[in-house]
């Protein structure tokens, strides 16, 4: 063979050689497992963001007996109903045996994604 054909296919190698590392590539069940855990994380974000400007006022002050995140004993009977239920309260709004809470608490502008995500922000303060 002739270097002239031997180079590309030389030149091929090194190239794939080099692209190599010692470290494994990610499974497609980690990318996925990582891509959630940041999809979560984010949704907290704004659950937090959420929260503090419009939920804090009254589940920080136990106003119309609203459950204020951190406090296991307002949160034991509540977080066993799931997030679908209780962000359904949130949105909706509740009539419970300590207080009541207005549909989305009173912020009508807020979406139902919105509400969601400060109760489940909510709940990651209390377990």
């Amino acid at each position: 063979m002739t270097f002239q054909r031997i180079l590309p296919v030389w030149a091929l190698s090194l190239l794939l050689l080099g692209s190599c590392t010692k470290e494994a590539p990610l499974e497609k069940e980690e990318l996925t497992e990582s891509r959630e855990e940041a999809a979560a994380e984010k949704q907290l974000a704004v659950g937090k963001s959420i929260y503090e400007t419009n939920c804090a006022g009254c589940h920080d002050s136990d106003v119309a007996g609203a459950p204020t995140p951190g406090d296991k004993s307002d949160w034991k009977n509540r977080i066993p109903q799931g997030v679908t239920i209780l962000a359904k309260k949130a949105i909706e709004g509740y009539d419970g045996k300590k207080g009541m809470m207005p549909p989305k608490g009173g912020n009508d502008v807020l979406t139902d994604e919105e509400v969601t995500s400060a109760v489940k922000y909510m709940i990651s303060r209390t377990k």
